[in-house]
C-alpha cells in the first residue's frame, strides 16, 4: 500500500498511467473489438467496477477478462488462477510484466484494473477512474442493445460531484483509517467516513440511485465499498461505529444493487477477505481469515422498489455472467463459504 506522510495520514499513489483507449484514437489506442484484455482481481474494489460497468454494458465480447487470484507479493498481482499460473491470453505469470513491457523503468504501482494491448503484450492503461467511464462512452459502438446510460451527458456534472466525496471519504476514506499511522489521523478519516455515510443514508432514504432514477457510474462506485465493508472494512480497517447491516437506508440500498443483475453476481467474498486478511500483514500479522460474516443477508427483501425508479432506465439488465466468469456459489451469497 502506499505510506503514510508525516502526519500519520495514507496517501494513495495516483500516479496513474493516463493513456486513454477512444474511439478515435488519438492516444494511439483505438478502441477494436477484441484487441484489449481488461485485467482484474476479485477481490479489490476499484477492480470491480470494471467488472461491474464491462457486464452491464455487455463488453464481453468486444473486452476479454484476465482474472488474478487474490492475493500477491511486493511484486505485482499473479495469474495463479489459471492453468500453469499464466493468463491464457497475455502468456504472462505476472501484470508487471505487461507493465514492463512498456515502461522498463516503471516505478509507481501495479495495480488493477489494467487494460493491457495484446498484440504488444504493454499495459496501456490502469487508470480505474477513466477506465469505466471510457467504456461507457469511449466503447459504445460494442455496447449490447438495451445497454444502460451510466453516465448521461444531463447528469455528469452531479454524479462528478457525488463521485469526488464518495471518493474522498468513503471508497478511500476506509483505507485511509485503516492504514493511519497515528491516532489523529485515524480518528479525522473515521470521522470523514461517518459522516459520509451519514450523508448517503440521508440523500438515499427518498431516492433510490444517487443521481437520477436509474443506475449510473455513482452507483456502481460506492457499490463496491458498501459491499466489502461487513467482510472487512468494519474490524480489519476500524470503521466500527456501526456495520453497514446497522445501517438500514444503506444496508437496504446496498441489498437492491447487489440483487440487481450485473452487481452482486461479480461479487467473490472469499476472495475479498483472503486478499485483505492475507496481504495486509502489517494488520494482521497472523494472516488468518475469518469466517464470517454470513453473506445470505445480501439477498433478502429490500423495499426499495417502493421509492420507484428503473434501474436501467430504458434498457434491460444483462444476461447472465458467462460460465468462465461466474463466482463459484460457495464464493458467493448463495451459501456460506466452507
Amino acid at each position: 500500500m502506499s505510506p503514510v506522510d508525516s502526519a500519520g495520514e495514507f496517501t494513495r499513489d495516483q500516479r496513474y498511467i493516463g493513456t486513454r483507449i477512444t474511439a478515435d484514437g488519438r492516444d494511439g489506442f483505438p478502441v477494436e473489438a477484441g484487441r484489449y484484455r481488461l485485467v482484474v482481481a476479485r477481490a479489490c474494489p476499484w477492480a470491480n467496477r470494471a467488472i461491474i460497468v464491462r457486464r452491464l454494458l455487455g463488453l464481453e465480447d468486444a473486452l476479454s477478462m484476465g482474472v488474478c487470484g487474490p492475493t500477491h507479493d511486493e511484486r505485482s498481482w499473479t495469474f495463479d488462477l489459471d492453468p500453469g499460473g499464466r493468463d491464457p491470453v497475455l502468456g504472462i505469470e505476472r501484470l508487471r510484466d505487461a507493465f514492463l513491457a512498456r515502461f522498463p523503468d516503471y516505478d509507481k504501482g501495479i495495480t488493477v484494473p489494467a487494460i493491457v494491448d495484446v498484440p504488444s503484450g504493454k499495459v496501456v492503461t490502469n487508470d480505474f477512474a477513466q477506465i469505466t467511464v471510457d467504456l461507457s462512452l469511449e466503447w459504445a459502438a460494442f455496447h449490447r442493445p438495451g445497454a444502460p446510460q451510466l453516465y448521461p451527458s444531463h447528469l455528469r456534472d452531479e454524479i462528478d460531484e457525488v463521485n469526488e466525496g464518495v471518493f474522498a471519504d468513503v471508497n478511500n476514506g476506509v483505507y485511509r483509517a485503516g492504514f493511519a499511522g497515528t491516532q489523529e489521523a485515524y480518528d479525522k478519516a473515521f470521522t470523514r467516513l461517518f459522516a459520509r455515510l451519514d450523508q448517503l443514508s440521508e440523500r438515499l432514504s427518498g431516492q433510490r440511485y444517487l443521481v437520477g432514477d436509474t443506475i449510473t457510474e455513482a452507483d456502481v462506485r460506492l457499490f463496491t465499498t458498501l459491499a466489502r465493508f461487513d467482510a472487512v472494512y468494519h474490524g480489519h480497517f476500524k470503521c466500527n461505529r456501526a456495520k453497514l447491516t446497522e445501517m438500514p437506508v444503506l444496508w437496504a440500498y446496498a441489498r437492491d444493487l447487489f440483487q440487481t443483475p450485473g452487481f452482486g453476481d461479480t461479487i467473490d467474498f472469499v476472495h475479498i477477505k483472503r486478499h485483505y486478511y492475507e496481504v495486509h500483514r502489517d494488520l494482521n500479522p497472523r494472516g488468518i481469515v475469518p469466517a464470517g460474516p454470513d453473506p445470505r443477508g445480501w439477498l433478502t427483501p429490500h423495499g426499495r422498489e417502493a421509492l420507484g425508479g428503473r434501474p436501467f432506465g430504458d434498457g434491460t439488465p444483462p444476461a447472465p455472467p458467462l460460465p468462465a466468469e461466474t463466482v463459484p456459489p460457495s464464493h458467493s451469497a448463495q451459501q456460506v463459504p466452507q
